[in-house]
């Protein structure tokens, strides 16, 4: 008897749908054809003890299967589930008239439970699109696959339920999650708050800036100043995610298999810190089947890179072309995965080897050049893409000693979300445009020219610290997301003086 179920594959952070046809007919031997990789090969195990552990038999006759489209590489243990339910249905264990209307997929144990499985998001958002009327999942990955709204979502504990409910024995309540409850729980949830900071205005400031324009920024001090500190906090003054934002990201989390079981949405920015050990794959993304790296994990959140000198010159410079398109593009002989990867790069480093270069109390002790020795270990063009850069001082002991609060990060919080307003009212009509650090020339020319005497600061600028087009750039944008941030609709001379404060790390003008 040949019987037909629905499994998904998924590829970048989009799932396809895989047809798993099931032949039983005279014989004794079993066939599993359709590119399967070791893990699915395996599955004829697992499968064998969890149906006789749950009172079902092994056909005692020539199983074929084919896993169609059949020139795509199936991986992973994901299909025990569906290859379990083929099975049955073919051999006349189980009924087979339900099994067509949904996507089954879910590891199997040996003991017939079940075990979460990655990237049911894009699986379900797939299974909708194509007109199943649902999915059968785990019952751990069920709260995540859940946030789709229009399709049944079943969450099973072991195979023995998922055959009662596909023969009628009982029906499964299908899994519902509010999703603005989601949201509302994880809103006020914050780690970190800016009032925790003492002194530090001027960092504050730029990361106040960075947070309304979506800007990268470098901070470089010497040990013990707080750059750390203040980059862990940059999270609570970023504006909420929206539901089209959390989606996107819980995708791309769900992909990489980092969703909590008790967890159906990521709710807040993600914040990723890599280690400076990290390999160039493991941030951009790759290996033999393309999985995310941290760049894509970071997707509308931030990346932070503390001691960023310490990162292996190839691992940084993977990062340019992504800074740049916002996507990261992962080639192989027969395909090419596309990943997401918009973040905002935070990261931090000391001006040299000891640390105290430009100290206000302690002296350095490098030689001549090792500064700029130290500098140069950051690349000009990576540098060329980082819109702020931020001299971090230590804070003196009267402003430690303190005990007036600074302000919250709800505060700051509410001025970055009113300038983010702003510009997105500015790119309703541009989809792929949502701040000011995403502005192409085009809209660059159209949005942030300033005044007569705007230019002529930034003339001065270009020729004393002999800056690139690039910067240039740089600073036209964050001088629109300082505008943005006091609600002035030109961009004026004052606006353009403070942008190009931030741009101390240019080559010329510092460590010399």
């Amino acid at each position: 008897m040949l019987v037909k179920t629905f499994g998904s594959a998924v590829s970048g952070i989009d799932a396809y749908t895989i047809t798993i046809e099931v032949n039983i007919s005279q014989g004794i031997r079993f066939f599993l054809v359709g590119l399967p990789d070791n893990a699915v090969k395996e599955s004829q195990q697992r499968i064998e003890s969890a149906l006789k552990v749950s009172g079902l038999k092994w056909p005692g006759h020539k199983i074929v299967i084919n896993m169609a489209p059949a020139d795509i590489r199936k991986e992973g243990s994901s299909y025990d589930l569906p290859l379990a339910i083929g099975i049955l249905a073919a051999s006349s264990q189980i009924s087979a008239s339900k099994i067509d209307q949904y996507i089954i997929m879910g590891e199997l144990s040996l003991d017939g439970s079940l075990q979460p499985v990655k990237g049911v998001l894009p699986m379900a958002i797939k299974a909708k699109e194509e007109g199943f009327k649902g999915c059968i999942l785990p019952k751990d990955n069920a709260r995540e696959a859940a946030v789709v709204k229009g399709i049944d979502v079943l969450g099973f504990s072991n195979i023995k339920e998922v055959i009662d409910f596909l023969e009628g024995h009982h029906e499964a309540i299908p899994e519902w999650v509010d999703t603005d409850k989601e949201f509302a729980n994880s809103s006020s949830d914050v780690d970190f708050d800016f009032s925790e900071v003492k002194g530090q205005e001027t960092v504050k400031r730029a990361m106040e800036i960075a947070a309304a324009g979506g800007h990268n920024l470098i901070m470089i001090g010497p040990p013990g100043a707080g750059k750390s500190m203040l980059a862990k906090r940059l999270s609570s003054i970023l504006p909420p995610l929206s539901l089209n934002e959390s989606l996107e990201t819980t995708k791309i989390h769900s992909v990489a298999g980092k969703i909590k079981n008790d967890h159906a949405l990521v709710t807040k920015r993600p914040f990723r810190s890599p280690h400076h050990s990290i390999s160039d794959v493991a941030l951009v993304g790759g290996g033999s089947f393309p999985q995310p790296g941290e760049i894509s994990l970071a997707h509308n959140g931030v990346l932070f890179l503390d001691e960023l000198p310490e990162f292996k010159r190839t691992v940084l410079e993977v990062m340019r072309q992504p800074l740049e398109d916002r996507r990261i593009s992962i080639s192989r002989a027969k395909f090419t995965v596309d990943f997401p990867a918009s973040f905002m790069l935070v990261s931090s480093m000391n001006p040299c080897p000891c640390g105290y270069f430009n100290h206000p109390d302690k002296e350095c002790v490098c030689s001549p050049g090792m500064v700029q020795k130290y500098l140069s270990k950051i690349s000009g063009p990576l540098l060329d893409r980082i819109d702020l850069h931020i001299e971090v001082v230590p804070v003196p002991f009267n402003k430690l000693a303190e005990k007036a609060p600074s302000e919250k990060s709800t505060s700051v919080r509410e001025r970055v979300m009113k300038a983010r307003k702003i510009q997105q009212e500015r790119f309703k009509d541009d989809e792929s445009i949502h701040c000011n650090a995403q502005m192409t020339n085009r809209l660059l020319s159209k949005h942030a020219q300033p005044n007569d005497e705007g230019l002529n600061i930034l003339k001065t600028a270009m020729e004393k610290l002999d800056l690139s087009a690039r910067a240039y750039d740089r600073i036209l944008k964050v001088s629109r997301t300082i505008a943005d941030l006091e609600e002035c609709h030109d961009t004026q001379a004052h606006h353009i003086a403070e942008a190009v404060q931030y741009r101390s790390l240019d080559r010329s003008s510092w460590g010399s």
